[in-house]
């Protein structure tokens, strides 16, 4: 890993709590509201965080629940990552269950054309428990088996 000054590594977590509380415009999927959440973790490209917006409704049609994962690299790197992005439903006698995954390989910073999707159409309108995991692997590092989690959303959607 390559070592960061500790004024660096502060500076990283204060982006990362004002990420956590930021609605970028390009977090959404359309006019859905999207609130981002990030983790942060270092390997050899330095400290990077993963992002993710809350599963929502898409305003495309069929009906879905959808999510979006990204990275972000403080340092503005050109590494890219493969970024996967699992859809859950929570189960009946508890835990969850992945329903959909997404996954594609991005520069960081987000944006439409730099983030992962996932998709699952809605089975009825049962009001569901939902949530995302995000996974960052950075092409030809070692990986670490941390994800971020979303926050739960209840929605009017069905995962059959």
């Amino acid at each position: 890993m390559r070592a960061r000054p500790v004024a660096s590594r502060v500076l990283c977590v204060a982006l990362a709590t004002v990420l956590s509380w930021s609605v970028p415009a390009w977090a959404s999927d359309g006019d859905q509201p999207s609130v981002t959440t990030t983790s942060t973790r270092e390997t050899g490209v330095g400290v990077f965080f993963t992002a993710g917006d809350r599963v929502h409704i898409s305003s495309t049609p069929p009906i879905t629940a959808s999510a979006h994962g990204w990275w972000i690299d403080p340092d503005g790197g050109s590494a890219k990552a493969k970024v996967t992005v699992e859809l859950q439903v929570e189960k009946s006698g508890g835990g969850w269950r992945t329903v959909a995954t997404g996954s594609k390989t991005v520069k960081q910073g987000g944006g439409s054309s730099r983030r992962a999707n996932a998709r699952k159409t809605c089975v009825g309108g049962a009001q569901t428990k939902w949530r995302s995991r995000v996974d960052v692997d950075i092409i030809g590092e070692a990986d670490t088996p941390e994800k971020l989690v979303t926050p739960t959303q209840v929605l009017a959607c069905g995962a059959g």
